[in-house]
């Protein structure tokens, strides 16, 4: 019998305590009024979540354009939290480390799954080094790359992370290989409730394509697009902006965002596989984008973070055997700092 939204598992522990769910109540409001900021949001979603309506509103992470609320049915995240447990074979009573912010979908599904699968739950503050405050041994986590980065001498602690909101590097997949830790690369967005595929990054079962999670189904539009069917978690079919590559069945690899594709002298450059390229030789913070010009229609530049001398990078660049001269940048733009969106997410502009 599938769980439904207004129960509580009852091998559920928030911080070491379990709470029924007028108990848990308390605890929310709580939070609302006397805790950090990042309690502050777990307590508004869960008093969202255990009121008696049968959906929650939810923000959008603004990484493709404003942040915007969108409706989710709490039915369909009580789906996907049951998917996640069977995919990446999560018990009840296991551990799992909460320390992504509340405030939008994946921290907020980190507590649907404890709720609905019986999870023994340790909230943690957001930050960029989350292992830092908690001691002892997780089932389960759920960790943006630079977290993951910075908690490589104590991963081992973790059995199994998921690792998604931002593409992980060649360095950081490199420094896992040796790790016992089970990390797999998720894709996802707030409308598919998180995740619908993931990847493993380390060991035996390393892959290059993500798999889709049960009941999943995958198309390409016209574009090269994704195409996402997940009755379990949606209503209607969504159409993504991702550039992807159909493997087999079930499988796809990612190749980039078709917002972010440069027409550059009727030629079609695709940014994030570019910039797999350059992360070869350039250590900063770093995009490829294009701009207008007059001949070119677009001409592609890199900008990256930081200080540096434009013509020696561009000397390495084109010493690149990976490089084609179409890949080679117009212009390189040093900036101080990047701008983000409220998830951490670098918006590409100039």
């Amino acid at each position: 019998m599938t769980p439904t939204f207004d129960k509580i598992h009852l091998r559920f522990r928030l911080n070491g305590h379990y709470f029924e769910r007028n108990d848990l109540k308390e605890v929310a409001y709580s939070y609302v009024k006397e805790g950090l900021p990042y309690e502050q949001a777990v307590g508004d979603f869960l008093i969202d979540w255990l009121n008696d309506w049968d959906f929650v509103h939810v923000k959008t992470s603004g990484s493709t354009g404003a942040p915007k609320l969108i409706r989710l049915q709490k039915q369909h995240m009580v789906n996907s939290a049951i998917a996640t447990g069977d995919f990446f074979g999560i018990q009840v009573g296991d551990k799992a480390l909460h320390c992504l912010p509340s405030r939008f979908i994946a921290g907020k599904m980190m507590l649907v799954r404890a709720m609905i699968l019986g999870l023994e739950l340790d909230l943690v503050e957001p930050s960029s080094q989350p292992l830092s405050t908690v001691s002892g041994t997780y089932d389960f986590s759920a960790m943006v790359p630079l977290q993951l980065q910075n908690s490589l001498t104590d991963i081992n602690r973790i059995k199994t992370i998921l690792v998604g909101g931002a593409a992980v590097s060649e360095d950081l997949q490199a420094a896992i290989q040796l790790k016992k830790t089970r990390v797999f690369e998720t894709y996802g967005m707030t409308e598919t409730i998180t995740h619908i595929a993931a990847k493993r990054l380390n060991g035996k079962q390393l892959s290059e394509a993500f798999q889709v999670l049960p009941d999943v189904g995958i198309d390409l539009d016209q574009r090269g697009c994704l195409v996402i069917e997940a009755p379990n978690v949606s209503e209607e079919k969504i159409v993504t902006n991702d550039l992807a590559e159909i493997v087999s069945e079930g499988h796809f690899k990612w190749l980039g965002r078709h917002d972010n594709v440069i027409n550059s002298g009727g030629l079609k450059l695709i940014p994030e596989q570019i910039e797999a390229k350059l992360a070869e030789i350039i250590t900063q913070r770093f995009y490829v984008m294009g701009i207008d010009d007059s001949g070119l229609g677009e001409k592609m530049v890199l900008i990256v973070e930081g200080e540096g001398k434009s013509q020696e990078l561009l000397e390495k660049i084109k010493g690149l055997s990976t490089i084609n001269k179409h890949e080679i940048p117009k212009e390189i733009f040093f900036v101080s700092a990047f701008e983000e969106t409220e998830t951490g997410k670098v918006i590409r502009r100039l």
